[in-house]
């Protein structure tokens, strides 16, 4: 990713003190003075310097947000519209969103400086459960649950939640459950689209093993590695099924040990 974006990721310089110390001829990377804020870079691999000296990264921080509506998921807005790190404290405005919720949509909203923990969450295969509920104009029927089921084509992709919950209807609204386990752009809005109805409220309630609960909108709370499903050692909490051509069988030859110290989600 480009350099200035993946200081900004792991929390050691804003975007606008990597573009300073570029200018100035005082950020290397490996060694080598870089001149461009968008060289490409790996956060977890490369070695970052400022006038030689290692670059201190933060400790490691995540916050569940309760995104309210009206609100937009980026670091700025060229319509200086408000964002989600205007209603934090100046020391967590280092942080990243993991994926993005839109600007109608409110609920579950997880920031933080960890890298790989955000690339775990957003990468579909994971299949890492999200939970909404949905309120739409005009009655759902039982067939358009069954077709939203089976799921929608929509310009080019194919839109299919997990599950799909009717909690009421009447010919005025109805109110749904979805679960997705993947974040395409806007699919709950496009999936409803497409059968007739528009969404009048969306809002997260849970991601992953993590759940809104209480929290009011436009407050957050600091989350611990327990409640993420971090070890650093044990095994993932949620393993990636190997494809059938690599599963192991009953051979010592493909028992393989993890090195100590490494990391899971």
């Amino acid at each position: 990713m480009p350099l200035e974006r993946a200081l900004s990721k792991l929390g050691v310089a804003s975007r606008s003190q990597t573009k300073d110390w570029v200018l100035k001829g005082r950020l290397q990377v490996n060694g080598r003075t870089v001149r461009d804020t968008q060289f490409m870079v790996s956060p977890e691999k490369d070695r970052f310097t400022v006038d030689g000296k290692p670059m201190q990264k933060d400790s490691w921080q995540a916050i569940l947000l309760n995104k309210p509506k009206g609100v937009v998921t980026t670091a700025s807005d060229e319509k200086g519209r408000r964002t989600v790190f205007d209603l934090l404290p100046t020391e967590l405005r280092a942080l990243h969103p993991v994926g993005r919720l839109d600007m109608a949509t409110t609920g579950l909203l997880i920031l933080t400086n960890d890298t790989r923990l955000s690339s775990y969450l957003t990468d579909p295969a994971n299949a890492v459960l999200r939970t909404y509920t949905v309120t739409v104009a005009g009655e759902v029927t039982e067939a358009e649950l069954g077709t939203a089921a089976a799921g929608i084509m929509d310009e080019g992709e194919l839109l299919k939640p997990a599950k799909l919950t009717l909690r009421k209807a009447s010919g005025r609204e109805s109110h749904l459950t979805v679960e997705l386990t993947e974040g395409k752009n806007r699919e709950i809005r496009r999936l409803f689209a497409a059968l007739g109805h528009e969404v009048t409220a969306l809002k997260r309630v849970s991601f992953g093993p993590l759940q809104l609960g209480a929290l009011e909108p436009g407050q957050f709370r600091r989350l611990s590695k327990e409640e993420l499903n971090i070890k650093e050692t044990a095994a993932p909490a949620i393993k990636r099924p190997l494809p059938p051509h690599r599963r192991p069988h009953d051979n010592k030859r493909f028992k393989r040990k993890m090195p100590p110290g490494r990391r899971h989600f």
